[in-house]
């Protein structure tokens, strides 16, 4: 079977491709399958179960009969359409965390496995930046740069790099001993085409399979800011920030929490199931008997 073919025959990357699929398929549709816009709210319609129905004021003034198909929250906003906007804002998070995280990572983990006079003071860094638990760097970060969609990508993916650098050195520590490279060495072939060329394409899988499992974590650390009132402002919509705001009142409308935790944990699950299934695929030293 060829790659293709493998990868569709494990039942984790088939899970995740297709639970993943749909929600980036909700994202890239949300101005048309959000029934308001999320940031509308109505003091008369505060707390309204779902189903509830009603003249809802928009933003510019004007009313329009409306119907909440999973109710209102605290300010009178319609969670169905804020839940749906907040697919975007989530998984906009994750896949930027997950390919800036990479970028950074790779680079240095590069330039470390194959410099050994970079080695030591690279990964020493990286040591400092591992012992500072990853919360609580981006809990520092946020507040020192201030809290936007931008700076939160940086907060949560500085605390993944070091981890991407490890496992990128110690790739690039084997492969640059590989005769395909002594022979580049041997021809002169310039340094970055050594390593773009000959060994960054041998590192491509173990790399994806590691974006994955970051991608996973950063949408889960922006629910855990956002749930602590730590990331982004609470009108932008994300999963984390609806959560939040319905934590208070969660014994009366437990679902201010759960309509978007029943986005989340599916999505976490989903790319975690999706970096298991490429991890058995293409690493062999992870690959299942009889596959």
């Amino acid at each position: 079977m060829n790659a293709l073919q493998r990868l569709l025959a494990n039942g984790s990357v088939r899970f995740g491709l297709t639970v993943l699929g749909l929600m980036l398929l909700v994202a890239a549709l949300a101005p048309f399958l959000g029934t308001i816009d999320p940031a509308a709210m109505d003091s008369s319609f505060i707390n309204k179960a779902a189903g509830s129905s009603g003249q809802f004021a928009l933003l510019d003034g004007t009313t329009v009969q409306h119907t909440f198909m999973l109710g209102t929250d605290s300010f009178g906003r319609d969670l169905y359409s804020r839940v749906i906007y907040g697919t975007r804002v989530s998984l906009l998070v994750g896949l930027c965390t997950a390919a800036l995280s990479l970028v950074l990572g790779g680079a240095l983990g590069m330039l470390a496995g194959y410099f050994r006079g970079l080695d030591a003071v690279l990964m020493r860094f990286m040591d400092g930046l591992m012992a500072i638990p990853a919360i609580l760097l981006a809990i520092a970060l946020v507040a020192a740069l201030g809290a936007t969609i931008g700076t939160v990508v940086v907060a949560i993916a500085i605390p993944e790099v070091p981890r991407v650098t490890r496992l990128v050195r110690s790739l690039v520590l084997s492969l640059r001993e590989e005769p395909f490279v002594e022979a580049a060495r041997a021809l002169a072939t310039p340094t970055p085409v050594i390593l773009f060329r000959h060994i960054l394409p041998n590192a491509m899988a173990p790399l994806i399979v590691q974006g994955t499992f970051v991608a996973a974590s950063a949408v889960l650390t922006e629910a855990i800011l956002s749930f602590l009132g730590l990331g982004l402002p609470p009108d932008i919509p994300t999963w984390g920030n609806i959560m939040a705001e319905g934590r208070v009142q969660f014994s009366q409308y437990p679902g201010n929490v759960l309509y978007p935790a029943l986005f989340l944990v599916p999505t976490v699950l989903a790319v975690n199931l999706l970096g298991d299934g490429l991890r058995d695929v293409l690493d062999p030293k992870f690959a299942r008997r009889g596959s």
